[in-house]
């Protein structure tokens, strides 16, 4: 042993709608189920998964480039309502949180 400790790797992913890499923790995995595009917050519904920041801007731009349709390898167009809605979720949480913490 030459007395380093070792670090954790932290798996990277690729988000569909601004293509940046970052820490799979960061990202929101997507998986279509019947035709709609669902969001997978624990990581644990089986299929194809598609990842995009919690972010309505990555959500647009991924909608707009028909990301979820190719990453999922759907047949035919996704509806992504209830994605939206996890979303604006997301970042209206991140907002009352960040409002708490300042003072």
């Amino acid at each position: 042993m030459s007395g380093r400790t070792r670090t954790r790797a932290c798996p990277e992913r690729t988000c569909v709608g601004c293509r940046e890499r970052a820490a799979q923790s960061d990202l929101l995995r997507t998986v279509a189920v019947e035709g709609v595009c669902v969001p997978d917050h624990r990581g644990t519904l089986p299929g194809r998964g598609a990842y995009v920041h919690p972010a309505l801007v990555c959500l647009d731009l991924a909608v707009r480039r028909r990301a979820f349709t190719r990453a999922l390898r759907a047949p035919g167009a996704l509806d992504t309502a209830a994605l939206r809605q996890a979303v604006e979720k997301t970042v209206a949480d991140q907002a009352e949180q960040a409002d708490r913490a300042t003072p």
